[in-house]
């Protein structure tokens, strides 16, 4: 660094202003270029990047003094028909469901039963104060009055008649009017039975009852509702459901239904009862697929033990007719881990890889089928649990 006396013995001449000016460009310039050199030096390029290699988590090596605590078992051929299995729920049968219905128009003044009853055919579920009735039981009597009247002018035109004191045509006549009354009055018992009204014993209050037996699986009417076909709201009390029989509703992907047909045999096995299978037939497989899962539904038509409730979640299983190849190895080989099924293939040396596979049913013998990847005639580790464990460690 120059001092300021240093400064003060410069000469003062011409030039020697020029080299002072240029010492100090040349002085700058250094000092521009020693910072750019640091800047660079301390914020350069980040280090290339290294590559660590990450062996294969599925691949175990094992010491070879331990190689005999894994013998290996060689995957059996079998012939087995496949099996399917969907998802789906119980549903009601709706040829068995009947809705209750109050022909006649009014107001709900009892009701004697309700929703998720056990009902009997004949039973009395409400009871509906109808001017209905009352209209009915009116024109009743307006046609039993006529048709005596009507009875009573008949039979004396027919003795006029006999005696020559009225002409054939006004005893035809009198004879229509009969008939015609007698008609009416018909009409009009008729419409009392219908409302459920007993002649004899005339109510304005109409008795609904059970048209079969089963439990009440919906209810539209409460106390002091209104009821009838003509009036609003809904027309029907309540609905009946027949339970004896049931359906199974599955929902079965597109590539999987050729492997079905009508008539064909389902297992059936509900999640509150996986002890308790169930048999039923496939009644029908709807022809129109949903267009976001690409499922079609398969209806099965099953009986009820009793404990079937609607709702329920349920799982099928159809076999087909069919029968393909399968490898078969000892239960032990398979390793149930994360929702998966693995086995161990030998990788040569001491090394053991572990491979995915979808397991089927148990088969007799302590076996297994396995339905995909692993072929007949593979070798596979017969204690998996045990390399497993030690693969951990």
């Amino acid at each position: 660094m120059i001092s300021n006396s240093s400064l003060k013995q410069w000469p003062k001449t011409p030039s020697a202003y020029f080299l002072t000016a240029l010492f100090f460009l040349v002085l700058a310039g250094s000092l521009a270029l020693t910072g750019c050199k640091g800047k660079d030096e301390g914020e350069g390029a980040p280090p290339p990047a290294r590559v660590i290699e990450v062996h294969d988590m599925n691949l175990i090596t094992i010491d070879s003094k331990d190689a005999g605590k894994f013998p290996l078992a060689t995957a059996e051929k079998i012939e087995a028909p496949s099996e399917l299995n969907a998802t789906g729920a119980v549903l009601p049968d709706i040829a068995r469901e009947v809705p209750v219905i109050s022909l006649a128009n009014g107001r709900v003044v009892d009701i004697k039963a309700r929703l998720d009853d056990n009902v009997k055919k004949g039973q009395l579920l409400l009871k509906v104060q109808s001017p209905d009735i009352t209209n009915a039981f009116d024109t009743y009597l307006k046609a039993a009055n006529d048709e005596q009247l009507a009875n009573r002018a008949y039979i004396r035109a027919e003795d006029l008649f006999k005696h020559g004191a009225i002409s054939q045509s006004m005893l035809e006549q009198a004879e229509d009017t009969e008939k015609n009354a007698q008609a009416d009055l018909t009409a009009a018992e008729e419409q009392l039975k219908t409302l459920g009204v007993d002649k004899k014993h005339p109510s304005s209050v109409m008795n609904v009852y059970a048209p079969i037996s089963g439990v009440i699986v919906a209810q539209n009417v409460t106390q002091a509702a209104a009821a009838g076909v003509s009036l609003s709201g809904s027309a029907t009390a309540f609905t009946i459901a027949d339970l004896s029989r049931v359906w199974i509703v599955c929902d079965v992907y597109e590539n999987d239904i050729p492997k079905l047909q009508l008539g064909q045999e389902a297992k059936i096995k509900v999640n509150a009862w996986p002890d308790r299978p169930l048999t039923g037939r496939i009644s029908d497989i709807g022809p129109i697929l949903d267009p976001s899962l690409r499922t079609a539904k398969v209806r099965i038509e099953v009986a009820n033990p009793g404990f079937l409730k609607l709702g329920m979640f349920a799982t099928a299983t159809f076999t087909s007719r069919v029968k393909e190849t399968y490898a078969a190895v000892p239960a032990d080989a398979v390793l149930h881990l994360h929702d998966r099924d693995w086995v161990f293939l030998p990788a040569g040396g001491n090394q053991f890889k572990r491979t995915e596979v979808h397991a089927g049913r148990m088969l007799s013998g302590n076996r297994q089928e396995i339905l995909s990847g692993l072929q007949p005639g593979q070798q596979v580790v017969t204690n998996t649990l045990l390399l497993e464990n030690a693969g951990n460690q």
